[in-house]
């Protein structure tokens, strides 16, 4: 088993809202993340994992807990050390378009973090940028054009090249995929797993659909209102035994299944996470719920080896 980079502890954060209330992004979460893996981060829009993403990222504080890389607590770095830990830690967002400058080229773009590390010189940049054009499979004289001569696809292989300039250990994605066409989708989960095979990098990838992790991550955290609900193998998604992992799982859509076979919609509102329910935070759209979950919150627990779960009635 590859040895632990990175350690998430009682992660909190918690945004000030009005008449003195706190809206929880993310409550008590703890997850491990493991040298050359990919760790899938998954759940419904405003469960909190781009939260977590950011911390991890140090772009805002948490309000308790801690994040370890390498036995520094990061969420605690500022100025230089804070600047220095991001050679080791970049992130592909979302929208590409709107992380890149319109006005810079190609070439400029993805050398920008070697310059600012005084990593090359200027004489450098159209040698390195074409090798790492070369990287993620576009042409070298893709370094000449600018962001709005490209297509969304190859736009995403750029922000990947600007994140594998610095070499980093991880590479954290924040749904990197999901304005793409479901064709361009699998050949960038193909580059990034070629990358990966390639040079050892660790992977965070925030997503909200299951079926495309389950095609190449190697652990699953699946997260429901600010907690951490479930963490298993990618490989073993058929064993996930949380209520919730099993209503994403039923909500897929899949070419293959039976044409008289429903998909079926998880019932329910999520509660706001303003006004957080005493219990079990799934208790209202469970349908094994019992009156303890409606008074005690389950504890995060391990069922069996790389394997945990917070219900109290797993099955």
């Amino acid at each position: 088993m590859s040895k632990i980079i990175m350690q998430i502890k009682n992660f909190t954060k918690k945004f000030p809202a009005s008449n003195g209330k706190f809206l929880t992004a993310c409550d008590d979460i703890n997850l491990s993340v493991r040298q050359g893996e990919t760790l899938a981060i998954v759940g419904e829009s405003g469960c909190g994992k781009t939260t977590l993403l950011k911390s991890i990222m140090n772009m805002q504080k948490p309000t308790a807990g801690k994040i370890i890389f390498h036995n520094v607590d990061i969420t605690k770095l500022s100025g230089e050390d804070k600047r220095q830990n991001y050679r080791h830690i970049q992130m592909v967002f979302q929208d590409p378009t709107a992380a890149f400058n319109p006005k810079m080229r190609i070439k400029d773009i993805i050398c920008e973090p070697l310059l600012n590390f005084n990593l090359i010189s200027d004489s450098e940049i159209e040698t390195k940028a074409q090798e790492l054009l070369s990287q993620v499979e576009l042409p070298a004289d893709f370094a000449e054009r600018y962001p709005h001569n490209m297509s969304g696809g190859q736009r995403q292989r750029v922000a990947i090249a600007r994140a594998l300039a610095l070499e980093p250990e991880i590479i954290a994605c924040d749904e990197a995929t999901s304005a793409l066409d479901v064709s361009v989708q699998d050949t960038i989960i193909k580059l990034l797993v070629k990358l990966q095979r390639e040079k050892g990098i660790t992977y965070i990838f925030i997503c909200h659909d299951m079926a495309l992790v389950s095609l190449f991550a190697h652990r699953i955290a699946v997260m429901y209102l600010g907690n951490l609900m479930e963490t298993l193998d990618g490989d073993k998604l058929n064993q996930a035994r949380h209520p919730y992992t099993q209503a994403l799982l039923k909500a897929v859509f899949s070419t293959d299944q039976e044409k008289n076979q429903y998909i079926q919609i998880l019932p329910g509102e999520i509660p706001s996470p303003l006004d957080l329910p005493v219990g079990c935070p799934f208790q209202n759209r469970c349908e094994r719920c019992q009156e303890i979950c409606k008074t005690e919150k389950p504890k995060f627990r391990e069922l069996e080896e790389n394997h945990s779960i917070a219900c109290h009635y797993p099955k």
